[in-house]
This record gives C-alpha cells, structure tokens and sequence, in this order.
C-alpha cells in the first residue's frame, strides 16, 4: 500500500497544521524549532512528505504537541 498520498498522510498532516496554527507558529518558526528548512513544513502539512515514527515523535516533542492524539486520529480515521 502507498502511503504517500493516503488519506491517513493528508490527515496527518493537517492535524501537524491545525496544531501549529493552534499556537500561532508560522511554518517558518516551526523550521527554526526542528532546524529544518520552511518548505519541510509546508511538503509534511500538504502531505507530500511523510514522516517516519521517530521523526513524528520528534517533530511533536519539539513542538510540544501529544503525539498520542495524532497518532489516535489516525487510528480513528482507519476504523
């Protein structure tokens, strides 16, 4: 199965949005927490780059989001 452009993939990514503008973060700022450049922000958010495990739970850690609740969103989003 592809998960590039899955459903789950733009979900993801919309929720890493939604949190980010939750706490007024432009994509800029986010890539100056995790030390990577704005358009890795915008290619995760538009789910045209998927994120491993450990770089989602660091990307959550950095941005100091639950990443149970992302990860219980796809859960849900796959039942």
């Amino acid at each position: 199965m592809k998960t590039l452009y899955s459903p789950q993939s733009y979900l993801l990514g919309a929720w890493l949005r939604s949190q980010r503008e939750a706490k007024g973060l432009t994509m800029r700022q986010v890539a100056g927490l995790i030390g990577k450049p704005h358009s890795f922000i915008a290619k995760i958010e538009e789910g045209q780059r998927r994120l491993d495990v450990v770089e989602f739970v660091w990307y959550c850690q950095k941005l100091e989001l639950d990443a149970h609740a992302g990860l219980d969103l796809l859960l849900e989003s796959n039942a």
